[in-house]
């Protein structure tokens, strides 16, 4: 039976890594898969990259992507084994749902890899509807600097330095995120020396 899974951790766990690894399982059998990442993170456009090196081409999606019928004409060209798709925070609601009803009716098994919240601890859309409606949530563990389990994203400006305002997205790197765990999150938005390590 498909199910829609929801892979999520904070920054630099590696999601895009364990995307990748999954997506070369499936092909390693010779069986079919359609990878997807959001065309919003310009960084590496039309591919999912890691920061070990690795990465595979992807369709890019926008919040007006119909991803359903995208994939099933996809799929009736040669019956795809796997949906994977990167950046799944960046999915709308209804496109998460859109992806529940390709497993449930179509037998498509689909991966969602994505952040949890955002860099004030609220939960992006995409992911509150995945942490609501997936057959199965696996956390992807990070760690912070002092050694316990990194859950937070601590957005920091370009001298290093928190930052605790302005819009939910803002693309970008170890150059403006650190992966901390929520007290040493909480201790740096706090402005405590030694808060980010």
């Amino acid at each position: 039976m498909a199910k829609l899974y929801f892979y999520y951790s904070s920054m630099n766990a590696g999601k895009s890594t364990t995307l990748l690894q999954a997506d070369f399982n499936y092909r390693e059998r010779g069986q079919a898969t359609m990878v997807w990442t959001a065309e919003l993170d310009t960084r590496s456009a039309g591919l999912v990259k890691s920061r070990i090196g690795l990465e595979a081409d992807a369709h890019l999606y926008t919040p007006e992507t119909d991803l359903k019928a995208e994939i099933l004409k996809s799929h009736s060209d040669r019956a795809l084994d796997c949906v994977l798709v990167d950046e799944a925070q960046f999915l709308t609601p209804h496109q998460v749902w859109e992806l529940a009803h390709l497993s449930d009716e179509h037998g498509i098994p689909v991966l969602c890899y994505g952040l949890r919240t955002d860099f004030q601890g609220a939960l992006f859309p995409g992911s509150g509807a995945l942490l609501g409606i997936a057959d199965a949530l696996v956390e992807l563990k990070a760690v912070c600097w002092c050694g316990r389990k990194a859950s937070m994203n601590l957005r920091v400006d370009g001298s290093g330095r928190p930052v605790s305002e302005g819009e939910q997205t803002e693309i970008g790197g170890n150059d403006r995120y650190v992966a901390l765990c929520r007290r040493h999150f909480s201790a740096a938005l706090r402005g405590e020396p030694g808060a980010l390590g």
